[in-house]
């Protein structure tokens, strides 16, 4: 009976077009086994097309995210360009790390820091494309968050201007007063003095009418009381002066601080800053919240979905013709190994002999 040679690989005539080859690529699958297995190109095709697609949104989400810091289309552009090859290529290996060779287990924890990772650039990716979406109530929150930091700015500018000028207001206070008080006696003996000269009777008056001796002590008292008043206001006017000048200085110096906080508060619209007021509109906003858990979780489950899809397929032509290719490697590299000491052991041996005799 004549053994039956069993060829499981059949050469047919089956021809790739360069758009599967393109996404094969993408898949990170080796085209030197894909050639042989033509029914693995649909898969591979298909991991290759969601490999393209997210490094394409991740260019488009660097773009975006780049344009607002930089405001310059050419760097936004060439950043989000070097950024989607980036992810483009990490995609590819982690998709092509994952063997299915071994046990499920195995396999599992192959599969987990490789789902970590994928998770993690799928949010990355999703951020700025969230702020893009939601562009106009983002807008709207920013000028919401400027105008809360403006007001919080001129509450700690007036603390601080209470602050600064509370002893120059302290000692202007004490000084009115004390003018105040020195008025407050000449209008006495002004009004005592009316008093005298109208007859008018009370306990400081003599009740004639008519300017007696008394009422020319009245007027010498009141004249004594002007003078009093106009000393000390000629005598403290240049420390008020000084005053003035001081209590002025802090309100100028702290007016030109915050015109120019304020101008920074106005060109708050940064990535971050907007990534706040995102942030706070997903709080505010249980629908907002919602469709931005959603965009994100659309974008961790097509960056995760080629992991998926390696881990929970069935073992294919592909796999065992991988498997196989890189024992082939294995045994040979083994082999020269094995055959490299053997010849080394030998000529030692020789030359050892060699000594001997």
């Amino acid at each position: 009976m004549k053994s039956q040679k069993i060829n499981p690989v059949q050469h047919v005539n089956h021809s790739m077009n360069w758009f599967q080859k393109f996404l094969m690529v993408c898949s990170g699958g080796n085209l030197h086994i894909l050639r042989k297995t033509p029914s693995e190109w649909n898969k591979f095709s298909g991991i290759g097309g969601i490999v393209l697609f997210t490094a394409v949104f991740a260019t488009l989400s660097a773009g975006y995210a780049m344009f607002t810091v930089f405001d310059d289309i050419w760097i936004s552009v060439g950043f989000a360009i070097l950024w989607g090859l980036m992810i483009f290529n990490l995609d590819r290996y982690i998709v092509s790390s994952i063997k299915k060779t071994g046990t499920w287990w195995n396999q599992i924890l192959m599969a987990i820091p490789r789902l970590i990772l994928a998770a993690f650039l799928g949010i990355i990716i999703s951020k700025p494309l969230e702020l893009k979406i939601f562009e106009k109530e983002v807008n709207k929150q920013l000028n919401t968050i400027i105008q809360r930091n403006k007001t919080q700015l001129q509450a700690e500018m007036n603390g601080r201007i209470l602050q600064q000028s509370g002893p120059f207001e302290t000692e202007k206070k004490q000084i009115q007063t004390k003018i105040a008080d020195y008025q407050k006696s000449y209008d006495s003996a002004s009004v005592e003095l009316e008093k005298e000269i109208l007859g008018k009777q009370s306990g400081l008056t003599s009740g004639k009418v008519g300017f007696g001796s008394n009422a020319k002590r009245k007027a010498e008292l009141k004249e004594q009381r002007r003078l009093d008043l106009e000393n000390y206001q000629k005598q403290i006017a240049p420390r008020l002066e000084y005053l003035d000048k001081e209590v002025s200085k802090v309100y100028t110096n702290i007016e030109k601080e915050r015109n120019k906080t304020e101008t920074f508060e106005d060109q708050f619209n940064g990535f971050a800053a907007r990534l706040q007021a995102l942030d706070e509109l997903g709080k505010n906003s249980a629908v907002i919240g919602l469709a931005a858990a959603f965009i994100m979780g659309l974008f961790i489950t097509l960056e995760i979905s080629p992991v998926l899809i390696k881990l929970i397929s069935s073992v294919g032509p592909y796999d065992h013709l991988l498997e196989k290719t890189e024992n082939d490697f294995k045994l040979y590299s083994k082999e020269k190994i094995e055959k490299g000491n053997a010849l080394t052991d030998f000529r030692i041996d020789d030359f050892k002999d060699k000594l001997g005799k």
